[in-house]
Parts: structure tokens; C-alpha cells; sequence
């Protein structure tokens, strides 16, 4: 007890301490555990948060910068200039950023995007179309169907549409191919819709083939009826799904793009009315400090920074406007009414092979019903109903445009009118296609009083007033349709284009003038200071 009194005697005397007394060993609790780490209040033995090194060089930053720069006149006019400078920079950036970034978006949208998505859409009307001509030419051929006499000029024409959709196909096919490199599904397939349609191409060929021949009839007809099998089970599937994979890309283009434009607007509204702050403040200061109204060359510099948010603000907003445009305003109605086109292929096709496959006609007649509640749907409709209530409800539309008794692509089309003259020509197709629609209960009922050839010559016929004709008359309809489309979707790519190669110069230039004229106006006024 003495000895210990001792120590602690000379310790507050101040006489030297030995390392174990400076830094005694911490108490240990049960369990071996320092005492200092499990006793006293919370957080007691933690280490202490430090602030991230980025963050405290800029709070050291800061603080030189008001304490070298803030304290004057100079030193503020300087600054002032800086943070002038360093916005005009980050405005140029972004402009240059956003152009480049649209100028690759149009060249995607314009060479890959829409051709390719086309070309799946050309691919998937050909097929349709092909299959619907090789159905006339053994109708027209003779009695392979159940009419007796041959068309010859049904037979020629069918023959060389038969050829242009054969032509079709094979040059979609190697456009899609070589756009499809790459993409593992989309590559795939493309090579099995080519291996089916070599398939489908024998079939057909034989099928000619056997028609050439007396005793060959029923075997054409039993060709037809696999090749056409494999179209509606293989191919067709198929091209739709190029149809909607090259769809999605154009999507997810537009998407992106309008994304980064979203961000991009934002950002050039922040550092555009920063700047012009920034100009207008230091505009005031000058005023005070040097007693003078206004400083010429800072003001021209104002003005072109004005001009410069204001070009860069119409490159980004005319640029967002025209992919809209491109995309969902008119490139979606090309794809959907293309795909109404070929569906109207695919009914016209299921009429000829009602006539020429006496055996399957109760499926031919149902096929025709579904693809015309694609086009044109009407709940609980029958083919013996169709017509009534077709002009029903299209008298309802036509009171009211916003009445919704039916449904289908027109309905989708009607409903994403843009375009000046669109309305007019897309209702002119809807009453081509009721016209069709009779001429279809005709043909039946032809058929039904046995007059068979009588209902080949007004199916495949091509007299003024044969279905046929009627047919050629909607088509025709459709396709002023999609062509005003069409031209709005490439006047769209035009525009956008057009505002990268006017808007953006503009407002590059206008910010690079503003900066020259920036410092020339403060060079005579930090003059003074020397």
C-alpha cells in the first residue's frame, strides 16, 4: 500500500511516467472485453466519422476562392467571369453531346430501324400475297378448282404477282439476314423462315407441276393444301415475329433517345438561366462599381447567350417532336396498316382456296371470318350479320368518332389520326372494305346455288365489277393510306435532321461570341485595377 501511494505521490509531482502508467492496458469485463468498448453511453469507442477527402478539398476550394477572389473588386469581376465561362463551356458540351447523340439516333432510325422493320412487314404481305396467287393460278388454270373453263388473263396476271411476291421474299429475306447478325433469336429465325420457305417453294412448284397434268388435280390440290398448311403454321408466325422484333428495336431507339433528351432539356434549362443570371448580375455589378449604365459588350454577350438558350432549347424540343413523329404518329400506322394488308391478303387468299379445296371449306369460311374481325371486329358477328352490323356501327363512327361499338387495326388506325387528309382516306378504306364484304356474301351464294364458274370468274376476275376488282380498289385505298404516313415519317426523320444542322451551330457559335465579347467587355474595366 505504501509503494502505491508512492507512485501516485511522485506522478503528481510531475515526475516522469513509465510507458505502462501513460497508456495502462484497458480494464477487462468478463469475457476478456475492454470495459471502455462495453461500458458508458452510446456510440462510447467508436471510431469518429471523417469527412471524404473529395468533399473537404472542395470546402478548401471554396473557402480560397472567397478569400482570394471575394474580397475585391478584381477579384470578384474575375470570378464572375469564371462562372460565366464554366456555364457557357458545360452549354456547349451538352449541345454538342445532344446533337451527336440525335445525329446517331436518325442515322439508326433511318437505315436500320424502319428498314428493316419494313422489310419484315413486305415479307409478311408477300407471303400472304404469294400463297393467294398460286391458289388463282390452279383456279384459273382450268378445273382444278371447280369452275371448268381456264382464265387466261387471270391466269397471266396471277402468275407475275406470283413472281414479284416470290421476288419479295427473297430480297426481304437477305435484308433481314444480314440485319440480323448478332442477334442470336432473330438470326434464328430468319434461317429456319428460309429453310421453310425453300420448303414451301417445292410444294407450290409441284403442286404447278401436277396441275400441268390430266390425271394431276387431286394431287395439286393436296399440295396446295400442305403448302398452305405450312404457311399459316411456320411461316407466317414467323415473319410476324420479325415484324414485331424489328418493331421493338425502333422502339427501344425512341425510347433511349427520348430519355436522353428529357435529361438533356432539363439540364440546358438549368445552365442556360444560370448563365443568363450569371450575365445580368454581373451587369448590375459593373454598373455599380464603375458608375455606368450598361457595359456594351457584356450586353451583346447577354443577347447572344439568349440566343443560344433559346436554339439549343428548340434543337432539343423539335427534336423530341419529331421522333413522336416518327415514331408513334406515323410509323406505327405504316406497320399497322401494312399489317392490315397483309391480313387482307390472307382473306382474299382463304376465298380462292374456298373454291379450290371443296373438302376444307367449312375452315376456309371461318379463316375469312376471323381475318375480318382482325380488320374490322364486331362482338358476336357472323358471316350472315357482318354486313348489317358493319353499317351500323360505321354510321354510329361516322356521328361520332369517338364511339367504340368495334374494334380491330382500322379501329387502331382511326383512333391515331395526325395527318392532314389521313382521316378522309382511311374512312374511304374502311367503305372500300364493306364493299368487299358484300361482294364476299355474293361469291357465297353463288356458290351455294351451284353457279361454280360463275363464282371463279367474280372471285379472281378482273372485270370492273368482280370482287376481285373491289379488292384491288380497297388496296389501293389502304395504300394512299400508309403512303401519307410514310411521307411524314421521312419529312419527320428531314426535320429532326435539319434542326441538328441549324440549331445546334446556332447556338455553338452564339455561346463562343457570347464568351469573346465576355471578356473583351471586362478587359478595360480589370485594367483599371493595374
Amino acid at each position: 500500500m505504501a509503494i502505491t501511494a508512492g507512485a501516485g505521490q511522485r506522478q503528481g509531482a510531475g515526475a516522469p511516467t513509465t510507458t505502462a502508467e501513460a497508456d495502462p492496458a484497458p480494464a477487462v469485463r468478463h469475457g476478456g472485453i475492454p470495459s471502455s468498448r462495453a461500458g458508458g453511453g452510446p456510440g462510447q469507442g467508436r471510431p469518429r466519422r471523417r469527412s471524404p477527402i473529395a468533399v473537404a478539398r472542395l470546402v478548401r476550394l471554396f473557402r480560397y476562392v472567397l478569400a482570394r477572389y471575394w474580397a475585391t473588386t478584381q477579384g470578384q469581376l474575375r470570378l464572375a467571369r469564371a462562372v460565366c465561362l464554366l456555364l457557357g463551356a458545360g452549354l456547349v458540351v451538352l449541345i454538342a453531346v445532344a446533337a451527336t447523340g440525335l445525329s446517331t439516333t436518325w442515322d439508326a432510325i433511318q437505315h436500320r430501324a424502319a428498314p428493316r422493320t419494313v422489310a419484315a412487314t413486305q415479307l409478311n404481305l408477300a407471303l400472304n400475297d404469294m400463297d393467294a396467287q398460286a391458289a388463282n393460278i390452279l383456279l384459273s388454270s382450268g378445273d382444278s378448282g371447280t369452275g371448268k373453263g381456264r382464265l387466261d388473263e387471270s391466269y397471266s396476271k396471277a402468275s407475275g404477282f406470283y413472281r414479284d411476291a416470290q421476288q419479295t421474299i427473297s430480297r426481304s429475306l437477305r435484308t433481314l439476314g444480314a440485319a440480323s447478325e448478332g442477334d442470336k433469336a432473330t438470326e434464328d429465325t430468319v434461317v429456319a423462315l428460309t429453310d421453310d420457305f425453300a420448303h414451301y417453294q417445292e410444294l407450290i412448284g409441284r403442286a404447278l407441276e401436277n396441275d400441268g397434268h390430266p390425271d394431276g388435280k387431286d394431287a395439286a390440290r393436296a399440295d396446295y393444301r400442305m403448302a398452305t398448311d405450312l404457311l399459316a403454321q411456320q411461316l407466317l408466325p414467323q415473319a410476324r415475329q420479325l415484324v414485331d422484333a424489328n418493331s421493338a428495336v425502333y422502339e427501344s431507339e425512341y425510347e433511349a433517345a427520348r430519355s436522353d433528351l428529357s435529361v438533356q432539356l432539363v439540364t440546358e434549362a438549368i445552365l442556360g438561366m444560370m448563365l443568363l443570371v450569371a450575365l445580368v448580375v454581373l451587369q448590375v455589378r459593373l454598373a455599380r462599381s464603375f458608375r455606368r449604365v450598361f457595359n456594351p459588350a457584356l450586353l451583346a454577350a447577354t443577347l447572344c447567350a439568349v440566343v443560344a438558350v433559346v436554339c439549343g432549347s428548340r434543337l432539343l424540343t423539335v427534336s423530341e417532336e419529331q421522333l413522336k413523329i416518327a415514331r408513334h404518329d406515323s410509323f406505327d400506322s405504316v406497320v399497322a396498316l401494312s399489317r392490315s394488308k397483309a391480313i387482307g391478303y390472307d382473306a382474299n387468299a382463304d376465298e380462292s382456296r374456298f373454291l379450290l379445296d371443296a373438302s376444307r371449306r367449312d375452315l376456309y369460311e371461318k379463316s375469312f371470318l376471323n381475318k375480318s374481325q382482325q380488320l374490322y371486329g364486331l362482338e358476336g358477328a357472323s358471316l350472315s350479320t357482318y354486313d348489317a352490323k358493319l353499317g351500323e356501327t360505321w354510321s354510329a363512327y361516322q356521328r361520332d368518332h369517338s364511339d367504340e361499338q368495334f374494334t380491330g387495326e382500322y379501329r387502331r388506325e382511326l383512333d391515331n389520326i395526325t395527318f392532314a387528309g389521313e382521316r378522309d382516306a382511311a374512312e374511304k378504306t374502311v367503305e372500300a372494305y364493306a364493299i368487299y364484304q358484300k361482294d364476299d356474301r355474293a361469291f357465297r351464294q353463288l356458290i351455294t346455288e351451284g353457279r361454280l364458274q360463275e363464282a371463279t370468274v367474280f372471285c379472281i376476275g378482273w372485270a370492273s365489277d368482280t370482287s376481285n376488282a373491289h379488292f384491288g380498289i380497297w388496296m389501293k385505298a389502304l395504300d394512299q393510306v400508309t403512303a401519307i404516313n410514310a411521307a411524314h415519317h421521312e419529312t419527320a426523320i428531314v426535320t429532326g435532321r435539319d434542326a441538328i444542322g441549324v440549331q445546334a451551330p446556332l447556338a455553338a457559335g452564339a455561346l463562343l461570341l457570347a464568351a469573346g465579347l465576355l471578356v473583351l467587355g471586362l478587359r478595360p474595366r480589370l485594367a483599371e485595377f493595374h
